[in-house]
């Protein structure tokens, strides 16, 4: 990430003793404010703690009602297999249902239509990420010829977050104060604090096209959570 680090001292300047006084305070009150602007930045990485998988069954036939059937009792096996795997109902569901009709690769005007495509896709919810490996083993052979995305989460990032924006004003300060010693200036009131951005999680996995009933090897890793805030001090002359 680019950083950028402003450093503007200006300081008022004692006029010859003929000057008004008048002019002295006018001249006093144009001058620029002081300031120290830098960015702070803090990283938490912590084990993922759920988990989100995205499987279908996909479907093909000659009519739209022999497609759509036979993708109905095909999902009805993995909605029951998921059952029968001990995932709590709630946590998964329905997230796509398409029907489309397949043309004819022929060059012709109207194209013919040759078939049907149906296609079903639920989405599970795992709050125990070591049964992913086990979840798509038990999906593969119920007849989901489709993995379409794993995704790994952790569940309370908003409080993990939260200590990441204290360290990352800590760390803004700290710079600050490295560049006020530096210019022979101390540190007054912080001035702005902006928050530029925040991680989302960081590991995807995707699997596409049509499984085989193989184990699946699983690599959770961690999840990186990021803060960076842009800060501003007023700085002011040692005494």
């Amino acid at each position: 990430m680019k950083r950028r680090i402003f450093l503007h001292a200006f300081f008022p300047v004692a006029l010859a003793a003929s000057a008004p006084f008048g002019t002295a305070a006018h001249a006093e009150a144009d001058q620029p404010p002081s300031f120290i602007s830098v960015t702070g930045e803090a990283r938490i990485s912590v084990p993922p703690d759920l988990a989100q998988i995205d499987a279908g069954v996909t479907s093909e036939a000659k009519t739209a009602r022999e497609a759509s059937d036979a993708n109905n009792a095909a999902m009805g096996k993995v909605l029951q297999a998921l059952k029968g795997a001990g995932i709590d109902e709630k946590d998964y569901q329905t997230s796509r249902l398409s029907l489309q009709p397949q043309y004819s690769s022929k060059t012709s005007s109207p194209a013919a239509i040759t078939g049907y495509r149906a296609s079903n896709r639920v989405t599970i919810r795992l709050r125990d990420v070591t049964k992913v490996a086990n979840v798509i083993d038990t999906l593969v052979p119920a007849g989901a010829n489709e993995i379409g995305g794993i995704n790994f989460m952790v569940s309370q990032a908003s409080k993990l977050l939260d200590d990441a924006r204290e360290q990352a004003v800590a760390d803004a300060r700290r710079k600050a104060e490295i560049y006020a010693k530096a210019a022979g200036v101390t540190l007054g009131a912080p001035l702005s604090i902006s928050e530029e951005g925040a991680a989302q999680p960081l590991f995807q996995t995707r699997m596409t096209g049509k499984m085989a009933a193989a184990p699946v090897p699983i690599a959770q890793g961690e999840e990186t959570l990021s803060i960076t805030v842009g800060m501003t001090w007023a700085i002011k002359p040692v005494q």
